[in-house]
């Protein structure tokens, strides 16, 4: 399984914003970027002006570790968006929200993406009543998730949703925290995100 294996808080301080990838932590005062609002490394509080590459560069690398993919992942994902009727970055966008470990995640049965997609790929989610175990895969709208999991595992799953029963519903979507399902009520849009994603600098980057 493809995952980030260095230290998850540097990949937030790099980018500047945070990305959520600790859980709970990110809202708290021990969360990384609120403590130290500047770059990693000997050089970090140095103020550097990018390139139009290294802007298109940094949006790139935001986006990607924002859903916790690598880099050929992330590529295919935008040749998908590319051959597809719309606008090329938008649709981009869309089909990283449609990862089920990413609605996982924006449900609350996970705090945060990386421990959706455990969850996904140890068999704890059905979609339509059908055990998923790849994260990647993309919902449409209409399909229903569930998450069945054992005893104890279904114990901590509570304990995630009561953990992100503040955490806003993206309204694409709806989810039954205290029975552990929800559904896609429609197909994302760019006003669904919640990050501040310039995506034309991706298309820009990769259209190079």
């Amino acid at each position: 399984m493809a995952r980030q294996r260095g230290p998850l808080c540097k990949l937030c301080r790099r980018e500047g914003v945070k990305l959520f990838l600790k859980g709970s932590r990110c809202t708290t005062g021990k969360c990384a970027v609120a403590k130290r609002a500047y770059a990693p490394g000997q050089h970090g509080k140095k103020r550097v002006k990018l390139s139009d590459y290294g802007m298109q560069l940094r949006e790139k690398q935001k986006a990607k570790r924002i859903y916790n993919i690598l880099e050929k992942q992330f590529r295919n994902y935008f040749f998908m968006a590319e051959r597809s009727t719309g606008i090329t970055g938008e649709i981009l966008l869309q089909l990283l929200e449609r990862r089920i470990d990413n609605v996982v995640f924006r449900m609350g049965f996970a705090v945060s993406r990386q421990s959706a997609r455990q969850l996904v790929r140890h068999g704890g989610v059905l979609i339509n009543g059908k055990k998923v175990n790849i994260p990647s895969c993309l919902l449409r709208q209409g399909d229903a998730v569930t998450i069945k999991a054992g005893e104890k595992l279904s114990k901590k799953i509570k304990e995630n949703a009561e953990l992100t029963k503040d955490r806003p519903l993206p309204s694409w979507l709806e989810a039954d925290r205290a029975n552990l399902k929800g559904a896609v009520k429609r197909l994302p849009v760019k006003a669904d995100i919640g990050y501040d994603i310039q995506e034309q600098l991706i298309v820009e980057l990769y259209s190079k």
